[in-house]
């Protein structure tokens, strides 16, 4: 039996557990990596990047609906 303070309905707020969220935390990653490559190749083709950035937001929406899925 655990005792009363290691039983997870009593823990303090400071040790509370998050979830990930993916779409989030994949959507920012593809926003920083768009803003890089911008600013270091200023040549490339807006249609390039837009097809990029709605591909990957795709992907990480699909990313986020697996997880969603596999923690139910």
């Amino acid at each position: 039996m655990l005792p009363e303070r290691d039983r997870p309905e009593q823990r303090p707020a400071s040790r509370r557990v998050h979830r990930t969220d993916w779409m989030a935390l994949l959507s920012g990653m593809l926003f920083i990596a768009v803003g890089v490559v911008f600013i270091s190749r200023p040549a490339v083709q807006p249609l390039v990047m837009l097809t990029v950035l709605v591909s990957g937001l795709g992907l990480a929406g699909l990313v986020a609906i697996l997880a969603k899925v596999t923690r139910s």
